[in-house]
């Protein structure tokens, strides 16, 4: 693995590509200020990997290449075989258009503050905005160092703060933690919410639930559960069960099953013991 040189123009930039938007994901970079262990390299890699972005550029670090940041992306490693390594945050800032650092200590001298959702929204707004026939923005997140966070210094190169509504109590949040954070509210911002559906089976017809409810009634009458002449509301309340459950083809067989398992228990035990058969139901 090799440290990549800073792209001379925008035009240069790689574009390992997003198939869901490709634009706005490729235009969107990722800047850690020396970050001092490999490991939170990795798992800011993979962070990004799992929400579509790629580009990643780190300020002057402490360690990499190393093997803890391969152990730590987790298969992620076109993010990191495309790192970007530069010696100053300026370097890792050109070309930008709209800059953001992230920190969760309140500074006095910022050009802004925003909540992170709020930021994400405006980053795909501009994006929509110059979509138009105009190229993309180039959008950078900056992060500092995982003891001290980003410096005064540091911030004053970004137009505006970034913050993650958190405890108050408590904030701090492990480097790549926070990468991940913001790559998520990102994606969401930009449509990209669609998640894998469980599939689904056959749904059963009236008919089947009809049966279902008269088997169930029956059932519950030769156990005793059920008592006819004072049947209270059990039918219709698990009539409505049944419909908000909205049962599968299957789940009515596996429910039928279980009450005629039921009737022929009852039926044996009569059977075999037949002064049950003059007991009156309880209920």
């Amino acid at each position: 693995m090799l440290k990549n040189k800073l792209p001379d123009t925008l035009g240069d930039t790689p574009s390992r590509g997003n198939a869901e938007n490709p634009s706005f994901f490729d235009r969107v970079r990722f800047v850690l200020e020396r970050p001092s262990h490999p490991g939170n390299i990795g798992a800011a890699a993979r962070a990004l990997a799992t929400m579509g972005f790629s580009r990643l550029y780190l300020v002057a670090p402490k360690r990499f290449p190393a093997p803890e940041a391969t152990a730590m992306a987790s298969g992620a490693t076109d993010v990191l075989d495309h790192v970007v390594v530069v010696d100053c945050l300026p370097d890792a800032l050109k070309g930008v258009t709209f800059s953001a650092g992230f920190s969760a200590r309140p500074r006095e001298l910022v050009g802004g503050i925003m909540p992170l959702d709020l930021f994400a929204q405006t980053c795909v707004s501009q994006a929509s905005i110059l979509n138009r026939g105009q190229p993309l923005p180039e959008i950078a997140l900056v992060f500092g160092t995982e003891m001290t966070g980003l410096s005064n210094d540091a911030l004053s190169y970004c137009q505006t703060a970034v913050t993650i509504p958190a405890n108050p109590n408590y904030s701090s949040l492990n480097l790549a933690q926070a990468v991940q954070v913001a790559a998520y509210a990102l994606r969401v911002a930009s449509g990209n919410t669609t998640v894998w559906q469980a599939s689904r089976e056959k749904p059963a017809t009236f008919e089947e639930l009809e049966g279902l409810k008269a088997h169930a009634k029956e059932t519950l009458t030769k156990c005793g559960f059920l008592n006819p002449k004072n049947p209270k509301k059990l039918m219709p309340r698990l009539a409505r069960l049944f419909a908000r459950a909205k049962p599968e083809h299957d789940e009515v067989n596996i429910l039928r099953g279980i009450l005629s398992q039921m009737d022929r228990l009852m039926d044996k035990n009569r059977q075999e013991n037949p002064s049950l058969n003059h007991h009156p139901a309880k209920k």
